[in-house]
């Protein structure tokens, strides 16, 4: 009778347990996004901190600057109206797809290039820029060109697509990847590879920093940039497509665009604009 006894008192506690379980708050996938921003007032945007020109965080004062930055703070105007916030949560290649299925964020703004491999896991808003892939190198390297990597390093930075792309016209490049760009780019400079490579803008951003470094090359693909939210979220993706044709449609994007990219050499900031 005593077994009975605890064996009964342990059923109760479970199935109390289940109950105040099932009384908590939704499982972040029935969570609706846009209600929950619209409720704070504030949308939380995962963006990056260490890439020049889209999301970097400026040394001098600690804020978030970049043409993403102005972008997400453009649409959640547009989403949220006037008043509306947008907080940003730094994140990097690795980190900007965990960040948002766990829902410290509600979507990502970070040089993602949509790909079917990442539609499997998130949604993605429309293409919000149009990049192209490409390689730095130091002034005089003999990597003029994509395929001249083969037998040689390239650098790259894991979460990223970028080293894939590489191999697919330099099959035998070694590969050295490195959790950011930050590190990707000291490893460039000690000589720790050949070339570094990802978006074309990114390595813009890098170059105008540095000296006695280039972007080498044509772009040798095309890499649409799109906001990443999570699965299952319909309104909070019409709300950020229709955000960015307004945006594109009053002219704010293209004053962005000339903003962060009107003077950067070698880039032609006209190929971008809307």
């Amino acid at each position: 009778m005593k077994k009975f006894k605890y064996f009964s008192m342990f059923v109760m506690s479970l199935l109390l347990a289940l109950i105040l379980v099932g009384c908590g708050s939704k499982p972040l996938s029935k969570q609706d996004v846009l209600q929950n921003a619209k409720d704070a007032n504030t949308i939380s945007w995962g963006v990056k901190a260490d890439t020049k020109l889209m999301g970097l965080i400026d040394v001098k004062d600690g804020q978030e600057k970049g043409f993403e930055i102005d972008m997400a703070r453009a649409l959640t105007k547009k989403i949220l109206g006037k008043n509306g916030n947008a907080k940003f949560v730094t994140v990097t290649s690795q980190s900007r797809i965990p960040l948002l299925k766990n829902g410290n964020i509600d979507a990502i703004m970070a040089t993602m290039t949509i790909t079917p491999e990442r539609q499997k896991v998130i949604d993605f808003s429309n293409s919000y820029f149009d990049a192209g892939q490409s390689i730095l190198v130091k002034d005089g390297s003999p990597v003029k060109r994509v395929q001249d990597l083969n037998n040689r390093t390239i650098i790259g930075v894991v979460g990223s697509n970028s080293v894939e792309n590489v191999k697919k016209y330099a099959p035998k490049a070694r590969v050295l990847q490195l959790q950011d760009y930050a590190q990707a780019l000291v490893a460039l400079k000690s000589g720790q590879g050949d070339a570094l490579t990802t978006d074309n803008v990114i390595l813009a951003g890098m170059a105008v920093e540095n000296p006695g470094y280039r972007v080498q090359g044509k772009a040798f693909t095309t890499e649409p940039y799109g906001i990443g939210i999570n699965k299952d979220q319909p309104e909070f993706k019409h709300a950020l497509n229709k955000a960015i044709k307004e945006v594109e449609a009053d002219g704010t994007y293209n004053r962005l665009i000339k903003k962060w990219f009107g003077n950067v050499p070698g880039f032609n900031y006209r190929e971008v604009l809307r």
